[in-house]
C-alpha cells in the first residue's frame, strides 16, 4: 500500500507539491472517501490551502500553499495566467493538425456534473492550446496549456473536437478504463514561489498504469 508521502513531489515553508493518483479525490465528495487534501494535512499536520483542482479520474499535479499570504499569492498568479499548466492527454486517434487552439463557449450542467459546449449560449469562454507530441496505434498523446480554467475544460473541449480522452466515456470515449481513470495528467506547473520570488517548476511522473509506461518512455527517447 501507497504511504501519503509518496504523493509528496515538494514541500517547504509555504508549499506542498503532490503528485495526486487517479481516482482519487481532491476534496471529499459524495462518496465520503478519503481526500488527498484531508491525507496531507494530516501528514503534515496543519491546514492546507488548495489552490487548483483536478477531477476525480485525473492524475498528476495538485498544489497546496500552508499559509493564507502564500495561497493568496497564487490564486493572483492563477488570475492572470502567471501560473502555467501543462497536462498529457492520451485521445483517440484521428486526423488533426499538429497544433492548434480551441475556442469554445461552455455550460456547466450542475445536476449531471458535466459542461457541454454551446456555441449560441451565454457560456463561458473557453481556451485551450495543444500540441501533438506522440502518435501511438490507436491514439494520440497532446501537450495541453489552459487559456482559461472551466470545469472539465479539457475533457469537453476535446469531446467536441471529436477526440475524447482515452476512457473518458462520460465524454464519448467508446470504453472505460478498468480502474476508472481517464488518460488525464496534470503533468507540469511552472510559477514564482511566493516567498522567494524565484521562478520554478514542477513535473509529476506519468502513472504506472495502463498505457502511461508506454508513453514515458517516448516520452524520453524522443
Amino acid at each position: 500500500m501507497i504511504s501519503i508521502r509518496e504523493y509528496i513531489l515538494f514541500q517547504d515553508h509555504h508549499l506542498v507539491v503532490c503528485n495526486k493518483p487517479a481516482g482519487l479525490p481532491v476534496q471529499e465528495d459524495l462518496s465520503k472517501d478519503a481526500s488527498l487534501h484531508r491525507l496531507v494535512q494530516s501528514y503534515c499536520k496543519q491546514d492546507l490551502y488548495l489552490c487548483h483542482r483536478i477531477d476525480r479520474p485525473v492524475s498528476g499535479l495538485v498544489i497546496m500553499a500552508k499559509n493564507t499570504e502564500s495561497a493568496a499569492n497564487i490564486n493572483e498568479q492563477l488570475s492572470k495566467h502567471q501560473f502555467v499548466k501543462e497536462y498529457l492527454a492520451i485521445v483517440e486517434k484521428k486526423e488533426i493538425p499538429p497544433e492548434g487552439v480551441l475556442n469554445n463557449k461552455l455550460v456547466k450542467a450542475s445536476k449531471l456534473k458535466k459542461a457541454y459546449v454551446n456555441e449560441n449560449s451565454d457560456g463561458k469562454e473557453s481556451s485551450l492550446t495543444y500540441q501533438l507530441i506522440q502518435t501511438l496505434d490507436k491514439y494520440l498523446v497532446l501537450s495541453i496549456k489552459l487559456s482559461t480554467g472551466r470545469f472539465h475544460q479539457i475533457r469537453s473541449q476535446l469531446s467536441y473536437a471529436g477526440i475524447p480522452v482515452k476512457g473518458d466515456v462520460k465524454y464519448g470515449a467508446r470504453r472505460g478504463n478498468k480502474d476508472r481513470s481517464i488518460g488525464l495528467h496534470s503533468w507540469k506547473a511552472n510559477f514564482i514561489h511566493p516567498s522567494t520570488k524565484q521562478a520554478v517548476a514542477f513535473e509529476a511522473p506519468l502513472p504506472a498504469n495502463d498505457i502511461w509506461p508506454v508513453i514515458q518512455q517516448l516520452i524520453t527517447t524522443s
